[in-house]
């Protein structure tokens, strides 16, 4: 399928409410990666170690996790059209109060307040864009993937090109274009039906007890450990400056957006979702490991490739998570992102303990067991996956962001 023709139409010949909510939601994930090429910046500049400056990763996911028990409460009573006005408004102050930060423990704690307004934002975007997008659902989810992609590649550059005057210029960079968002969602975005069922705050917590979708958000789990291992421990590593650690991270976030939106539909339908899983994940493993115990070339190298495999994963961990189970794909996509969210906020945080504890390699070898985990959860799980993978059509649909990330 050619990637601008969906079949019923051009992605590119939308309302522009849908462009104005998928530029926002390019912003929105260019805020993850963002800090990625100024973390060492960060730490110089506020006198912090690495394990303080990685807890700005920990404080954004741990709040996102939680916030997914909460986006579908909001949402379903007070419109998606209100809810990513409310995300997009917080994202703005906190990231703007990022900037003007003059200690780690006060931006870990404007994070915090960004991780809430994104996850509102995000988990709210897709279910708009499809809403209100010409040529059908395909053209939409291509489109929310697209802005995903592109975001996560322009992240780090972004972060390189403002840091490297100043670390606090991205985050007032940032305040400034979901302020730009805001104001074009405010003026061209109409509120959107509400559901006519109401979600509960308990509502994701009893999807999983599907036991599906519970394998799904566990193997997740164990495979966001590594990716945020990559994500958040590897600047410090590589040691670069902002514009070559950006460099670096955009050539990654490249190799994402290409991989998950044209790659990975390509071999589930060769090889199967789970068969491509379990693969991708062992790869994955493999080459954290040698980017951990390898030289500084060969960090770069893996660092880059990474994203590739990333991709892949993000792409059929979504698609599975939402249609493993007969929840709704709100619901599942809440439950299923509450629990692997958590590995985002514990990955930050110890792998600069574990250096502390023994030296710099071994964070790369509990990433490589813990992708070598989610692996093993797809084997041993996979009567309980292999039926619905089967039936999964590879359309990438998301209903998180992460690209699932779910993305």
């Amino acid at each position: 399928m050619d990637p601008i023709d969906t079949g019923s139409g051009s992605i590119l010949k939308q309302p522009k409410a849908v462009w104005a909510t998928a530029g926002a939601s390019v912003v929105a994930f260019m805020g993850i990666g963002l800090v990625d090429p100024i973390l060492p910046s960060i730490a110089e500049g506020l006198d912090a170690t690495a394990g303080q400056v990685s807890l700005l990763f920990t404080s954004y996911f741990l709040i996102t996790a939680l916030a997914m028990l909460v986006t579908g409460f909001v949402s379903s009573r007070i419109g998606g059209r209100k809810t990513l006005l409310l995300g997009l408004a917080l994202v703005v102050v906190f990231a703007g109060l990022s900037g003007t930060s003059g200690s780690v423990g006060e931006m870990v704690g404007f994070r915090a307040g960004w991780g809430l307004g994104n996850a509102l934002f995000v988990s709210t975007a897709l279910a708009v864009i499809v809403g209100a997008a010409a040529g059908g659902s395909a053209a939409a989810i291509l489109l929310y993937e697209s802005a995903l992609g592109l975001g996560m590649a322009c992240g780090p550059l972004l972060g390189a090109l403002l840091g490297d005057a100043s670390w606090r210029y991205p985050f007032f960079g940032t305040a400034a274009l979901m302020a730009v968002g805001f104001v074009c969602i405010a003026a061209f975005l109409k509120e959107q039906p509400r559901p006519a069922r109401k979600t509960s705050l308990l509502d994701p917590v009893k999807a999983l007890g599907h036991g599906g979708l519970a394998s799904t958000a566990v193997s997740a789990f164990f495979y966001n450990y590594t990716f945020f291992t990559v994500l958040a421990f590897t600047p410090f590593v590589l040691n670069m400056s902002p514009y070559r650690s950006g460099a670096v991270f955009f050539a990654w976030g490249v190799l994402l957006a290409v991989f998950s939106v044209i790659v990975a539909p390509r071999l589930q339908k060769r090889f199967g979702s789970l068969k491509v899983l379990g693969g991708s994940l062992v790869l994955l493993a493999a080459d954290v490991l040698v980017l951990g115990y390898g030289g500084h070339t060969a960090a770069v190298v893996c660092t880059v490739l990474s994203g590739a495999l990333i991709g892949v994963n993000n792409t059929v961990y979504t698609e599975l998570a939402l249609g493993v189970s007969d929840a709704p794909r709100p619901v599942a996509s809440a439950g299923y992102n509450f629990v692997r969210w958590f590995a985002a906020a514990a990955a930050p945080f110890f792998a600069p303990k574990i250096e502390e504890w023994s030296d710099v390699h071994m964070p790369f070898t509990v990433a490589a067991v813990t992708a070598a985990l989610g692996a093993l959860v797809v084997l041993v799980r996979r009567r309980s996956l292999t039926a619905e993978a089967e039936e999964l059509q590879p359309v990438h649909a998301t209903e998180d962001g992460v690209g699932v990330f779910a993305n």
